[in-house]
């Protein structure tokens, strides 16, 4: 089998009602998607994350990474990934734009291998630790403290016991926020916290302080990513387990965060931290040092969300699946048949080859953008 070519498309879904997250606003919701061929006739399909320029991710599929893959057998994937990584890693690009293209990419061909030997890829990772994941509902945005109480009644109203929580307005706010939904939820629900690196380190201790009595399972991205010396002051100091990793890159960015910024858990996404076949060699380097692993989904789309709920069933230190339940057209609407739902605080996993899904061309088409 080999590959005879490879497309990118970019898309883009405007949203009803915009994610509000500390520093910014979020009105659209953004993918570069990627197809690989072989000359099987089959197709794989995978997912870059771009927050924001898709454009530019899709541009380095096609002109970067497509000459170096085509002619290849895709079987290779330790061998193409590392084709990939070589072009550009001496020209300082070994994290940001260059690896989420190289994720979507390695998710695709990890798709085109199970379906080539109809299995699916959690099997072909060395099997299922879990059938069905656990999962947490995520995430209550920044909003008025009556709607963020209310939002949080409702989702353990619909079975979720664990919920997440953005933070990352000020200290005051944040706490109050918190306290109330403690309040209304209960002791018995566990809540998570996401300051999508909102805080420096001196705002980031006081509230974690004065959070400390309210049972929180742990404070995400409480500081920069490239602040490892406030990661592990933080984590030194505060009873609340810190996680992190959604912004990170490679086995390499994870080492520094596990050692230097000293998390108690980490938080890949695979579409950005080099797809499935890093995303092993991260699994591993976490589960030699005692790390769990809650993978980050966040506004992803279908076919990254069908990756990660994969990459957990092999998961051997796997935490929990986080179910993002806001809106996301690019998640809901581009699939024939939705096998991704979340039903009592718990996702199935696709039993189908590949990565358990099928892609609606039509639907797609909707949300491409030049």
């Amino acid at each position: 089998m080999r590959i005879t070519d490879i497309r990118a498309y970019t898309l883009s879904a405007p949203l009803d009602k915009p994610w509000k997250i500390a520093g910014m606003v979020m009105s659209e919701m953004t993918a570069t998607m990627v197809e690989v061929e072989s000359d099987s006739g089959l197709v794989g399909y995978g997912e870059a994350l771009t927050r924001l320029g898709p454009s530019a991710t899709r541009e380095i599929v096609t002109s970067i990474l497509k000459p170096i893959l085509l002619g290849a057998d895709p079987m290779d994937v330790d061998v193409l990934w590392g084709r990939m990584f070589s072009t550009m890693k001496t020209r300082g690009h070994w994290k940001g734009f260059m690896i989420e293209a190289m994720s979507g990419v390695d998710i695709a061909l990890w798709d085109l291998l199970g379906k080539a030997l109809n299995q699916p890829v959690s099997r072909l990772l060395g099997g299922r630790h879990h059938e069905k994941l656990e999962a947490y509902a995520s995430s209550i945005m920044l909003m008025e403290r009556a709607e963020m109480v209310q939002e949080a009644e409702d989702l353990v109203r619909r079975g979720f016991k664990k919920i997440k929580v953005k933070v990352g307005l000020d200290v005051e706010t944040d706490f109050g926020n918190i306290k109330a939904i403690r309040e209304a939820v209960g002791p018995d629900i566990g809540i998570m916290l996401d300051a999508n690196c909102g805080y420096a380190i001196d705002g980031a201790l006081r509230l974690g302080t004065m959070l400390e009595p309210l049972n929180i399972l742990w404070f995400e991205e409480p500081v920069p990513p490239y602040d490892s010396d406030g990661y592990a002051k933080l984590s030194e100091t505060l009873r609340i387990p810190i996680a992190g990793g959604e912004s990170e890159f490679t086995r390499w960015g994870f080492r520094d965060l596990i050692l230097n910024g000293k998390v108690s858990i980490i938080q890949p996404d695979i579409a950005r931290c080099g797809g499935f076949t890093e995303y092993r060699k991260i699994a591993a380097l976490a589960g030699a040092h005692g790390i769990p692993i809650a993978p980050h989904t966040g506004a992803s789309g279908a076919v990254s969300i069908a990756a990660t709920v994969q990459l957990c069933s092999s998961l051997s230190n796997l935490y929990i699946y986080e179910h993002m339940y806001t809106e996301n057209p690019l998640r809901e609407d581009i699939l024939k048949e939705s096998v991704l739902e979340c039903e009592m605080g718990a996702v199935q996993v696709p039993a189908g080859p590949g990565l358990g899904i099928e892609v609606d061309h039509q639907k797609l088409k909707h949300y491409m953008r030049p």
